[in-house]
């Protein structure tokens, strides 16, 4: 089982590699960049709401998940605070540029480490149910070919070459197997802690997503944004659907 949850993380954290490979091969427009940012939130919204906090509630009560996703969104609100904070921010291709170079940098350092509870998801929601595991786990990649845009474009742009910027795009999604064992061992020893760690992995995921994900997509597209949410949280309603969750 351990096995299965770290290649299920690993393929969900490099999807941020396709991303990057995207970003360097022709970089999005704002449209399409609002869109994807907008798809990547639904989907977030909808895996932390219909999935991981109604499973908390479902198996631990409303009391417990609402404890667990309060702390879940609260604690990393204030480790946020002291990480490279994450902004997709975006600039126009040109001359090597230090300003653009530390932002990328910064980037894929913030992302890998948000990456983390991500990865603690799938590995909460795999102990808890594999159906769960393998749901969340294709949300994540689908989320995180964004983030590996968002991760590649600052980089390229600053000068770097497109493979050196796809290969740290794709090394930013890795650190995300590390939260997902974590979540394994932890959990493994201790099943009664499952629907509270669902619950605090759903208040994680909607703080980045409003905090990180939305504001840029609002940003680029406010309508793009829109039905990118809209067609995400569809689109993961359908994926849990077809695996019977």
């Amino acid at each position: 089982m351990l096995m299965d949850v770290v290649i299920l993380s690993l393929l969900a954290g490099a999807a941020t590699g396709i991303g990057g490979a995207l970003a360097v091969v022709r970089k999005p427009g704002k449209r399409m960049f609002g869109f994807l940012m907008g798809f990547s939130g639904g989907i977030m919204l909808s895996i932390s709401f219909t999935e991981l906090l109604a499973q908390g509630i479902k198996f631990g009560g409303l009391e417990l998940a609402i404890i667990g996703f309060t702390l879940g969104a609260l604690s990393f609100m204030l480790l946020d605070s002291f990480l490279p904070h994450v902004r997709f921010a975006t600039k126009e291709k040109g001359i090597v540029n230090t300003k653009l170079l530390r932002m990328g940098m910064l980037l894929a350092i913030g992302i890998s480490i948000h990456n983390i509870p991500e990865g603690m998801a799938v590995g909460s929601g795999y102990v808890h149910l594999p159906a769960l595991g393998l749901v969340i786990a294709i949300g994540i990649a689908l989320h995180n070919i964004p983030e590996g845009m968002a991760t590649a474009l600052p980089l390229y742009a600053a000068g770097f070459s497109r493979k050196k910027s796809f290969l740290i795009a794709l090394g930013s999604g890795l650190a995300e197997p590390i939260g997902a064992v974590i979540a394994y061992l932890f959990l493994s020893g201790f099943p009664a802690l499952i629907p509270a760690t669902l619950a605090f992995a759903a208040g994680v995921m909607v703080f980045i997503t409003l905090d990180e994900l939305l504001p840029i997509a609002e940003e680029k597209n406010h309508n793009a944004m829109s039905l990118g949410i809209l067609l995400g949280i569809v689109f993961m309603l359908l994926v849990s659907n077809a695996f019977g969750i």
